[in-house]
């Protein structure tokens, strides 16, 4: 493998020094792009895109050559290709996002989902992060990721997509050990799945608890942050003489800032509910910081976006340990020229910070 032309992201992960703060975002490679609707029109549907390394690999890139300031690369994919591999029939209902053709609620559902083998179940994303990694010729470091355990665990239990978790929940509350079994399959599973990515070529991963933030204070601790901890602790952290850092970001999870810091991740993801400045207080020490941006902002005007981009960094303060991010992903209206006024903006303005 090339070696790497632009490493600001991982040293920033590692809170080496670095000449300005890295930027990347959360669904760079998405609907906001012409040409990815142009792929996705070609491939004939977004399931086809992901499961297409060639295509996979052309919308990963196509944010990388529109922006050549973009600081790292995330493997195109979905969160819920493992669910998929375990036999539940990942499809697309227009509007809708995702569903499921099967659901999982009984002990006889969780019994029957086998843990799918990375590379036979799921070799198709292993094809699209080595082919990545090839075309990337070391430009910028490819990022992989999985969902977490409870993210994961919900679609599956609710059959798509939910306001209010109902079954999920009715399902932890009241037959806790069920749930603990599915979560323990679902984190064997993230665990090897990553490992893999790894092993193809990601040289950082991240773990997206999107919906951890809708647990209770125990609730959290117990159903999800619990089996996170379980993937850490079972990674490759280090791979061609580098380390391999691990993001964890829940979102509406600033309450637990502490607890995910104490996993031994080596960054946490933050949402735009929490002041990073006041993140960087009170676990800055131990973990890098990516984030935090709300999405929204970026419907606002590039006066106000720069604005913005110079609130948080002035927040974060001087030194490394920041990798500037939204708080959560793109939105697909957004227009790509304030997305370029945002990437541009990070560099610009977080200069001074570096010195």
């Amino acid at each position: 493998m090339s070696e790497l032309k632009n490493d600001r992201f991982l040293r920033a992960l590692s809170k080496q020094a670095v000449d300005v703060t890295p930027v990347w975002m959360m669904r760079q490679a998405g609907r906001y792009l012409p040409e990815y609707r142009a792929s996705r029109s070609k491939a004939g549907d977004f399931m086809s895109l992901c499961m297409n390394p060639q295509f996979a690999c052309e919308v990963t890139m196509q944010p990388l050559d529109r922006y050549p300031l973009l600081d790292a690369a995330i493997l195109f994919s979905d969160i819920l290709t493992i669910p998929d591999a375990m036999g539940l029939g990942l499809y697309f209902e227009t509007g809708e996002g995702p569903r499921f053709k099967k659901t999982v609620r009984t002990a006889a559902d969780v019994d029957a989902l086998p843990i799918p083998d990375p590379h036979k179940d799921l070799g198709y994303v292993m094809d699209a992060v080595s082919t990545i990694r090839r075309e990337l010729n070391g430009r910028v470091p490819l990022i992989g990721f999985s969902g977490s355990p409870w993210t994961l665990a919900t679609y599956m239990v609710e059959g798509g997509s939910s306001k209010d978790f109902r079954l999920a929940k009715a399902l932890a509350f009241n037959s806790p050990e069920l749930m603990h079994a599915l979560l323990d399959k679902l984190a064997q599973s993230v665990t090897s799945y990553l490992n893999a990515q790894i092993n193809a070529g990601a040289q950082a991963v991240q773990i997206f608890d999107t919906w951890g933030g809708a647990l209770s204070h125990n609730a959290y601790r117990e159903f999800s942050l619990a089996y996170m901890q379980k993937i850490v602790d079972g990674l490759v952290r280090e791979k061609d003489g580098r380390a391999v850092p691990v993001i964890l970001f829940t979102k509406n999870g600033g309450q637990w800032l502490e607890s995910i810091a104490a996993t031994g991740a080596t960054a946490l993801g933050l949402d735009w509910t929490t002041d990073i400045g006041e993140a960087r207080r009170r676990v800055g020490g131990k973990v890098a910081l990516q984030g935090n941006m709300d999405p929204t902002m970026l419907y606002a005007s590039p006066q106000r976006i720069r604005q913005e981009v110079a609130t948080i960094l002035e927040s974060y303060g001087h030194g490394s340990g920041h990798i500037f991010n939204l708080g959560h992903g793109i939105t697909p209206e957004v227009d790509p020229e304030h997305a370029r006024v945002f990437i541009e903006s990070v560099h610009e303005l977080s200069d001074k910070y570096h010195r």
